[in-house]
Formats: structure tokens, sequence, C-alpha cells
């Protein structure tokens, strides 16, 4: 993984991007004369916001800080300029890389440290390779390995959690690029254990003994056509400090592979990506990985359910009932349902905790996809507007923002059933609230769902949002706890 360290001084020979405004002299950097007329006449004539000279012993990138304005207001919006850098950060990864560059140091030219950080999260993201499966590793992975931030502002404590962080969202991302041939219920809970003894959170694995005797009817019912036994695991963080007796519980959606099941996915390619069906229960762990290893002061549980969904042995069926862990009954009339399925089972659980919120990630629906693409997470839920517009800032401070849906009572009409409690499919329309109204059915505390289909995992790279697993939830949940611990 790459790494990230503060540096006080830079040599003559150090690769350098500066990060400065138009304005810059550029004296400082080991320009010459010729060569900041150049980087001068590239950004004033050519309106470039990047450019690069090659000193042939090294490069020397500038990157200006361009200003974004608020869409709406006119006015400034630091989340869009910090957003802005980590994507030109992607950008100049690419010179790094065709030069064959091995380290490169980051000047804060105009003293804003939030900005050189962002600079070096975007840069240490599009590093990011998922390599296990390739032959000749060697060949394939990239140059970059350290990257130094030269600015004297950026604390210590600041780089060491961009570090985590980093290191926890790309944790994440192999996690969901793992194959399920590999990536089984019960091999996620293995790795699981082996997060939590790298950073010191405890884990608690039920087999499928225990989660039958605790009856948990919708992880077992999306597990009958499967040969490989379903796993619930339980990971807990509770330092001496914490700031909360009350735990914050989150709760991930670990579909290790998708078939549809009996319900089998009908269109060309729909298949192809199941293996990121496990991405909520990967936010989860990260998170969890995160914060322990930060040592944050703050209780927090992950709850994750854990099954493949196989149209295999003695699958359910539509029109199957199906008694939940908190004895209520489900008529299950579409078996790619299974994500509220074993959700909700999870959510019943996290009530012996008394907990104080309840955040629970799972890609759901492909109805949070039609909404809002990729560029968001659908978000729906019980909890306290304070408590929202927290994890709204949060969202907006990583950039994995937030669309909240309306939660109306109209939608439970679209989940009745004629026969059971409750049936595991809405209407035609509104998917992703009604996936959304089927879990509330398990909740009796603050909650919020947060259905991260869209951007969980991308068929093409996007900027520092490489292709494939995204990590997302882990550092707008890192950042939530950090900042509201």
């Amino acid at each position: 993984m790459t790494t990230i360290s503060k540096k006080s001084t830079i040599n003559n020979n150090d690769n350098l991007v500066l990060l400065c405004n138009k304005n810059n002299s550029f004296n400082n950097c080991g320009l010459s004369k010729h060569e900041i007329d150049f980087v001068k006449n590239e950004i004033s004539k050519k309106d470039k916001k990047s450019v690069c000279v090659n000193q042939l012993n090294r490069l020397v990138m500038i990157q200006l800080i361009d200003v974004k304005p608020a869409p709406a207001t006119g006015g400034k919006e630091k989340h869009l300029t910090i957003e802005a850098l980590r994507k030109a950060a992607s950008n100049i990864h690419s010179w790094i890389i065709d030069a064959k560059i091995e380290s490169v140091s980051i000047v804060d030219a105009d003293n804003k440290p939030l900005e050189v950080l962002a600079f070096a999260e975007g840069l240490a993201l599009s590093n990011y390779q998922f390599l296990k499966y390739k032959k000749d590793k060697a060949k394939e992975e990239y140059s970059l390995k350290t990257i130094s931030v030269v600015s004297k502002n950026a604390t210590p404590k600041q780089i060491e959690e961009l570090n985590i962080v980093v290191e926890a969202t790309c944790i994440s991302r192999t996690l969901v690029n793992e194959p399920v041939n590999f990536l089984t219920a019960t091999q996620l809970s293995k790795e699981f254990q082996k997060l939590g003894k790298a950073s010191g959170f405890n884990v608690e694995v039920f087999n499928k003994e225990k989660i039958k005797a605790l009856k948990m009817g919708g992880l077992l019912s999306v597990n009958l056509g499967s040969v490989e036994p379903p796993t619930f695991s339980i990971m807990e963080y509770k330092p001496k400090n914490a700031k909360n007796k009350q735990p914050i519980i989150l709760v991930g959606k670990g579909v290790v592979y998708d078939t549809g099941g009996l319900s089998l996915k009908p269109t060309a390619n729909s298949m192809d990506m199941m293996k990121c069906d496990m991405a909520g229960a990967a936010a989860v762990a990260g998170t969890m990985y995160a914060i322990a290893k930060a040592k944050l002061p703050v209780y927090v549980i992950g709850l994750v359910p854990a099954t493949d969904n196989r149209p295999g042995g003695n699958a359910y069926v539509p029109g199957d009932v199906i008694t939940m862990y908190n004895g209520m009954t489900v008529e299950m009339l579409n078996a790619d349902a299974e994500g509220r399925m074993i959700l909700a089972d999870a959510l019943a659980y996290a009530q012996k905790y008394n907990p104080k919120l309840v955040i629970d990630l799972a890609t759901l629906t492909g109805a949070a996809v039609a909404a809002i693409g990729t560029s968001g997470i659908v978000a729906m839920g019980t909890a306290d507007e304070k408590t929202k517009d927290k994890l709204k800032q949060s969202g907006n401070n990583v950039f994995e923002r937030l669309a909240e849906m309306p939660f109306w009572d109209d939608y439970d009409e679209m989940i009745k059933s004629d026969i059971a409690d409750m049936k595991n499919l809405g209407g035609p329309y509104a998917g992703s609230i009604t996936a959304g109204k089927f879990l509330a059915r398990y909740i009796h505390y603050p909650w919020m769902h947060l259905d991260i289909a869209g951007p969980a995992f991308l068929t093409a790279k996007d900027s520092y949002r490489v292709k494939g697993g995204t990590g997302v939830g882990v550092r707008l949940l890192f950042d939530y706890f950090k900042n509201n611990a």
C-alpha cells in the first residue's frame, strides 16, 4: 500500500507536485526562468489547471487550487474544491505512473493543509490495484510507493489518520473484488477476524447451528439453495474512553454472491458483478478497522449476516412464508430481494444491545441506481434531523454524498401481504423506498439505511474511484465518527 508521510524540506532531485494558486511566482521549486515562463503561459493562455515540467532527473508538476463555486448560491463551497483536488490527483497519478516514479512530494505553497491532504488522499486511492490473481504482478504493479506532504500546518495526526482511512478503504475494495470461489461466507468471517487482530476489535462468528438455534429465518432461507453455510459475524470495538455508553451499530449486507436464487437474474451480464453484493459488509469491516486503528473514542458494533444466494438444493421459492428472527412472517415473492431478508434478522438482533443509533449499508436495490446513478448513496430512516445532517455533512466532506428519499407512510401499503405480516417485494415504483420500509419493520431504535448499490462497484474508472470495488462507506463513516465521537 502507498504510504503518506510528513516531510519538512525538499531536495533538488525530489519529484514535486506544487499545490498553489495561479498567481504563484513558482520561484521556490527549482524551475528555471524558461520553465517558469512555460508554466505561466500554460496557465494563462491555455487555461490549464495542471502543468508538468520534465527536468529529466525529476518531474515538477504544478496543480492549481481551483476554487469551485456553489451551484445554487454562487458562494464558495469547500467540499467542491476539495473533491476537485482529489480528482486532479488522479490525473497527475497517470503522469507519475507513466514516468515510473516511486516517490513524490506534495508541496503546500499556499498554506492550505486540508487541500494538500485531500490531494494526497486522491493520489493514494488512485494507486490502488487488485493484482492477487495476476501471474506477472511485478509487470503491472504501479511504481508509486511513497507520498510526502510538505506542509507546516498539516499535523502528524492528520497524516496518520489519512493513512489509516486510505488503508481501510483499500481493504474494503479488496474484499469486494475477491471472487466467491475464495470469499465464501465462512472466509469472509475469517477475514473479519484477521482485521480485528490487526487493529484491535473483537470478533465473534456464529456458525450455521448457532444461526438455526437463534431462528434467523431470513438468513437461513436465503442460504437454503447453497452448499456453503451462512455466518453471522459480530465485531465489537469498545475502548475504555468511549464517549457513548450505548453502542452505535453498523449492519452490512454480506451476500457474497447473488444469482437471484430461483428468481434468477434475467438480463445479460447482470450476474457479472454480483461478487460485489457484500460491499455493505466490506464497508462495515473497513470502518471497524479504521476506527480501531485510529483509536477513536467511540463504542461501535458491526453485524454482518453472510451467505451466497443460489438456486440449488432446497432453495426457497416464491410463495414461501418465512418466519424471521423477531417472529414476524414474510411472504417471499422474489428470491432476488434477498438482501432485505438477511438484513432484517440482523437489524432485529441489534435490538439486544439497546443501540444509540443503527446504520445499515447494503447494495440493496437496482432502484437506487436508477434513481441517482453512481454519484451518491440513497438514504432514508428514522434518525433525528441532527443525526441526518451530520451524516450528510460527512458525505459532503468525503464526497460520498447522501440523497435522502421520502419515507412516507404511503409506501407501507406496497409491502402488505394477503397471507403474512408483509411481503418482500413492493410495487413497480419506488423500489429503494419500499425496501427501506421492509427493513423499518424490524427496528425499534434510531436508524439510517444507506443503499450503496450505485457507487459500490464501478465498471469503469472514475478518477480516484477506481474500476471495481470502491470501498464506499468507509471514508463516510470514519469522518462521521471522527467528528461526532
